[in-house]
């Protein structure tokens, strides 16, 4: 008698050859996520010293309203409760911060200044607490981007 199908065993193989494929296959994945969410947010603090420096140029002033500066979100504390949309900068000095939304935890220090048209973006002092946030301050170091940024004012010769 002829028979079709697969037996038990030869389905049992399969499915184990399957779940080591999976198994390889998944942190993988996973890592490729962290690295693309880590070149999004490298690309986005370019965006935001770009955007700001652009303010500054164009109205000489870097306003209490970081909406109308830049499109980046940055936040007035470091768990994301709070967007600093409106920051109280007519001629001083104010902390934003870039901060890691999924775990709640500031991965970056933005600090802008109004006196002489900088922006300084550091690694944050909890940033070691996020694997996003580290491999984001890694990024940016490599880059040379964790430095002042000099738009204008007192610091222009």
């Amino acid at each position: 008698m002829k028979r079709s199908g697969f037996t038990m065993i030869e389905l049992v193989f399969v499915i184990v050859i399957l779940g080591i494929l999976a198994s390889v296959a998944i942190p993988k994945l996973a890592a490729t996520r962290d690295d693309a969410n880590i070149a999004k947010s490298t690309s986005e603090i370019s965006s935001l010293i770009q955007d700001i420096g652009s303010y500054y140029t164009a109205h000489g002033s870097l306003e209490g309203n970081t909406s109308k500066m830049t499109n980046v979100s940055l936040y007035t504390d470091n768990t994301a409760a709070t967007k600093a949309e409106a920051l109280a900068l007519s001629g001083s000095t104010a902390t934003a911060y870039y901060v890691d939304t999924k775990r709640k935890i500031s991965c970056l220090d933005v600090v802008l200044n109004d006196v002489n048209g900088t922006v300084e973006v550091t690694k944050s002092a909890n940033a070691d607490n996020s694997i996003f946030c580290k491999g984001l301050a890694s990024a940016l170091s490599d880059n040379g981007m964790l430095k002042e940024y000099s738009f204008g004012g007192s610091s222009i010769y």
